[in-house]
């Protein structure tokens, strides 16, 4: 039995995503997020899962979805992000069956000052919802980490039970996240608050869990966005652990797991690190910074082997004035954009290795 047998191929919603959850929990392995800005990166992780034959969660960050939707678009009251996330999410819906896989579609960290972004996705959500009897994504994070504890519990309640009429999945942070990323920067943060209080995930719990169970935790173990020489970055995943049995014990659960787990700051964790926390209840774990570097190294080398002759549409720089070969096959976009898909390829692949994703369909 494989995760076909429970959900199908495409993009998932409500039911399915806590069925996916849950066999990834019973069966030992996680699935990674991976932030995409293009077509082009969302159809070369979805390529990346069709060869490895794995579930994909895909997301999008809110300057991802900015992007997405085109620079020459003014991102007052976040138009831009909220345009950029459902063209994006229509794409994926488009072709993400037609790879065969089953995909979370995800849209990444929402501060305070992003929510109207959310809320915009939000609205789209309840209109497709209208029409299609689910929502258009799978799940949405909100992030107000970076709030006072009661504040980010009470905000974040009021979105989940916004969300919990269409089964939308809602991840939160608990704790913060170092590093910078995508404009939210907490390089300067509290190292204590790097590090979540199993107390404060139960209050978490206890105040969606009564409205319904499509939620995960993001609790901070020490993640850090970004890579980092080895050594400035010490994570905690045994707390993830502490958390598990923390809520099992105060709620007199059953089951081994009672919290879906959210890693943050992936890139440039130990395989180690990954694997125990892995085996702690996580879900997910987000993949960002590894894969724009592998994206970049495609096209770089590309380019760096064939400078002389990107540097003109004719002839060869280095064989002189007497070759006049077209170049256009080498400039084309489809040509260089497909040399970065493909390094991107390797390192999703190589992500779904780390966190025990290969084989699971």
């Amino acid at each position: 039995m494989g995760v076909l047998d429970i959900v199908s191929a495409g993009v998932i919603t409500g039911d399915s995503v806590k069925k996916l959850f849950d066999y990834a929990q019973e069966h030992k392995f996680a699935i990674p997020a991976i932030n995409c800005t293009s077509s082009s990166t969302v159809n070369a992780a979805l390529e990346a899962a069709r060869d490895q034959k794995t579930p994909l969660i895909i997301q999008f960050s809110n300057g991802g979805a900015a992007f997405y939707a085109g620079k020459g678009i003014d991102n007052k009251n976040q138009q831009a992000s909220i345009l950029g996330s459902i063209a994006g999410a229509y794409h994926v819906r488009a072709v993400a069956k037609h790879y065969g896989v089953p995909v979370v579609l995800h849209s990444d960290h929402c501060a305070r000052e992003l929510l109207p972004w959310l809320d915009g996705m939000l609205a789209a959500d309840e209109a497709y919802f209208k029409e299609h009897g689910e929502p258009l994504f799978s799940s949405h994070m909100i992030d107000l980490s970076a709030d006072p504890k009661e504040e980010n519990i009470r905000i974040t309640k009021e979105y989940f039970e916004r969300c919990a009429p269409m089964k939308l999945w809602l991840e939160m942070e608990i704790g913060i996240t170092g590093g910078e990323e995508d404009g939210v920067n907490n390089e300067s943060a509290d190292k204590d608050m790097l590090y979540t209080p199993s107390e404060d995930v139960y209050e978490v719990y206890q105040a969606l869990a009564p409205i319904a169970p499509y939620f995960s935790i993001a609790a901070a173990f020490g993640n850090v966005h970004g890579v980092y020489k080895p050594g400035n970055v010490v994570l905690r995943p045994e707390l993830l652990e502490q958390h598990q049995q923390y809520v099992r014990k105060h709620v007199e659960l059953d089951s081994k797991f009672p919290l879906y787990l959210v890693f943050h700051g992936g890139s440039g964790s130990t395989k180690e690190e990954i694997s125990t926390a892995v085996s702690y209840g996580v879900v997910k774990m987000n993949v960002d910074t590894d894969t724009q570097f592998a994206y970049l190294a495609g096209v770089r080398d590309f380019v760096l082997e064939h400078k002389d002759r990107l540097l003109q549409q004719v002839g060869d720089l280095s064989k002189g004035e007497n070759d006049d070969t077209p170049n256009k096959k080498y400039y084309d976009p489809r040509n260089w954009i497909r040399h970065g898909e493909k390094t991107m390829y390797k390192r999703v692949q190589e992500a779904n290795s780390d966190l025990g994703n290969v084989n699971t369909l």
